[in-house]
């Protein structure tokens, strides 16, 4: 039986399409759940997810999808990343019983401590989003060594571009690994979605290596908002406390409590331009044309860089990327896939 690891809200909307079409063709598989993301992601919200694409989440006891959820162990002098990954080792006999495969979602640390796991019981490894890097250990941390790690260990690399792809091949000439450039999966979610323009811009800035200067972050995006009093500015809080503490500086942002990823994708589908530090969301954005600002150091999406999106390096370059960002055309396919992956990633699945 394949099984599928995630723990958090980004990696369950990737998964989505992956697990309808798995149910479609009538494919056993396992869903693992982490628990990374205990308060954005839970079971309701898993079985929901499911009722609402028409399947009944009573079907998971019928006897050809099972579910487990274990939950993240943390002392209060704990490093968490150390948690997450002792958690997870600690507990994967007895969660992994009954996988002939296992598939991880993207670069998170609770990725890379399943697949870890399975690789210690040699337990074939499925890198879903496979191939995307900075080669810089520190942007994004921790998840460019996450991902490094885990295509170290993977058996089936299904790679959202062709260039990710080319990165898997310059490390390793020799790769006996088997290597498929699906699409994103995330963009399957997406593919019917109608796009308006109205005078709206989505802010989201959550990522750790942002932490140090997110008060500054704040600050010059409230600045951007004040200036354009006719614009909807809209941020929804991320609930890490080092994100939450600086809310008070977004006096002229509307700040709101996180989305659901649907009513996320019809703001996202409405505004006009987007300023962030999520990888998802410059996917989605992307596909949807909409002009992009991320706020990053280094981005493993080079793809959409000069026609989709611009790089801003830190806070302090902000007003000046935000001024030439009428220069962006968005045209052509995006590269990130055409929201037809999921047949693509099951086929190679199957073909393992």
């Amino acid at each position: 039986m394949l099984g599928i690891a995630f723990g958090t809200r980004p990696e369950w909307i990737k998964i989505l399409p992956v697990v309808k079409e798995l149910i479609e063709r009538v494919i056993p598989f396992k869903l693992i759940i982490t628990g990374q993301h205990s308060d954005l992601l839970n079971y309701n919200k898993i079985s929901e997810d499911l009722f609402d694409r028409g399947y009944d989440p009573a079907d998971w006891k019928k006897g050809k999808r099972t579910m487990r959820v274990l939950e993240i162990a943390t002392l209060d002098d704990a490093n968490r990343l150390d948690s997450i990954v002792s958690s997870i080792l600690s507990k994967s006999d007895n969660i992994l019983d009954g996988c002939t495969s296992i598939m991880v979602q993207g670069d998170t640390t609770s990725a890379f401590a399943c697949a870890l796991a399975a690789f210690h019981r040699q337990i074939p490894v499925i890198h879903l989003e496979a191939g995307l890097r900075t080669y810089v250990l520190e942007q994004p941390f921790p998840e460019e060594g996450n991902r490094q790690m885990i295509s170290c260990i993977a058996k089936l690399h299904l790679c959202p571009t062709y260039e990710a792809e080319e990165n898997l091949y310059s490390e390793r000439k020799d790769w006996q690994s088997l290597v498929k450039t699906t699409g994103n999966t995330v963009l399957d979610n997406i593919r019917d979605v109608k796009t308006t323009n109205l005078k709206r811009v989505l802010v989201t800035m959550h990522r750790r290596e942002n932490h140090e200067r997110l008060d500054e972050w704040f600050t010059n995006i409230n600045a951007l908002a004040k200036e354009r009093p006719d614009y909807e500015f809209l941020l929804p809080i991320h609930p890490n406390p080092n994100v939450l503490k600086h809310r008070d500086l977004l006096t002229h942002v509307k700040v709101v409590e996180p989305m659901e990823h649907d009513e996320l994708i019809k703001y996202l589908a409405s505004c006009e331009y987007v300023i962030t530090d999520s990888g998802g969301i410059q996917e989605e954005a992307c596909f949807l044309r909409k002009p992009t600002i991320v706020c990053r150091k280094d981005t493993e999406r080079e793809e959409g860089l000069g026609n989709f999106s611009m790089l801003c390096t830190g806070p302090e370059f902000l007003s000046d990327i935000h001024g030439r960002l009428h220069k962006l055309k968005c045209e052509g396919p995006c590269p990130y896939g055409d929201g037809h992956s999921v047949e693509k990633v099951v086929d190679a699945i199957q073909g393992l």
